[in-house]
């Protein structure tokens, strides 16, 4: 009996193979697919019979339900619908949006050009803030009982208890570490207890927003989560200076223009941010038997690394506690936070 598991699929999955599943679904391929960027799932991009281009997304196993996906193709399909610039899922030629193959589910995208946008400025913080403020009208108008809603539980505790568990953090830095993150939770359950939630992106960074013929598109929804409408803003200005205040008023401006904004939850933003962090450190953690990630991640693991994650987490802390922003003139030309802290691909 072959001791072969889904996952072991997942990580040798061939260009052949990808064809042969996008084929098996009733999609007729020329001989042309090769990989695309991506961690957390693999993506290809393959030629049809009619040379037109498609990409398809293979999921990797144990991270989504076949429901929680489905609801993530059924927000994308109410987004198009709403004619809010997103990819949403290519179906099959039977209708459905989600196959398996190998116990490995997998969907197609139509291709999408584009490019990156070179650089935020504030015309284009307003834009966003019209953008996201369209995503949650229609987030808010359904619901994602399978989807993972933001908490510290989901988003912290789980991950700690999953670290301690299997001894990942050394010892010379585990107890200060889990003292920290333990407290960035705690902050984080009581500012979240009573904010709104809905269905939200839950991933909003730069990277995941493409430029083409003048318009945003925003991408890969596939970590879309059920939580407070800030996370969707922080992500974008994850900065700590007066510069990133101002551009997150500018954003705020935009965003209201067609939906309300709760200022106060803008007192999250810290509180998220070291979310975030502890589930980054689990999430690389989680992939280790990956061999991407021990290429990604050289210095993941060692003592060094924890203990400079502690400290930023000591100083989520102090910021939280202290109203949640650097002092005024704190950081006045500082650059935002690095993208490989809080962009990394999940996707």
């Amino acid at each position: 009996m072959s001791s072969t598991t889904p996952t072991d699929l997942f990580l040798s999955l061939t260009p052949h193979k990808v064809i042969e599943a996008v084929e098996a679904a009733g999609v007729l391929c020329n001989r042309v697919c090769y990989p695309l960027n991506s961690f957390e799932n693999r993506v290809y991009e393959v030629e049809c019979e009619d040379r037109t281009r498609i990409i398809a997304k293979f999921y990797r196993p144990g991270r989504w339900s076949r429901s929680q996906i489905l609801e993530e193709h059924r927000f994308l399909a109410e987004l198009a619908d709403a004619e809010i610039p997103v990819c949403p899922t290519r179906p099959f030629p039977d209708g459905e949006t989600l196959k398996q193959i190998d116990h490995i589910q997998y969907c197609l995208f139509q291709r999408t050009g584009g490019r990156a946008p070179d650089e935020l400025g504030d015309d284009m913080f307003a834009r966003l803030g019209r953008l996201t403020a369209r995503i949650h009208n229609v987030g808010a108008a359904g619901t994602a009982e399978h989807r993972v809603r933001l908490s510290a539980d989901s988003y912290a505790r789980e991950d700690l208890g999953w670290l301690a568990e299997r001894k990942v953090i050394p010892a010379g830095a585990e107890r200060r570490y889990l003292a920290a993150a333990r407290a960035v939770a705690d902050v984080a359950e009581e500012r979240l207890s009573g904010v709104e939630a809905h269905r939200i992106h839950g991933d909003l960074h730069p990277g995941n927003l493409l430029l083409r013929d003048g318009a945003l598109h925003v991408l890969d929804f596939d970590d879309m989560v059920v939580g407070p409408a800030v996370q969707d803003l922080w992500l974008l200005l994850p900065g700590r200076d007066a510069v990133a205040r101002r551009q997150r008023e500018i954003f705020i401006e935009g965003y209201e223009e067609l939906r309300r904004f709760d200022r106060s939850t803008l007192a999250l933003v810290e509180p998220l941010r070291g979310l975030r962090m502890i589930h980054y450190a689990a999430w690389i953690a989680r992939r280790w038997h990956d061999p991407i990630f021990p290429r990604t991640f050289p210095h993941f693991g060692a003592e060094a690394y924890w203990h400079d994650e502690a400290s930023a987490l000591e100083e989520v802390l102090e910021l939280s506690r202290a109203g949640g922003a650097a002092a005024p003139d704190e950081g006045a030309d500082e650059a935002p936070p690095s993208g490989t802290k809080y962009f990394w691909d999940l996707n």
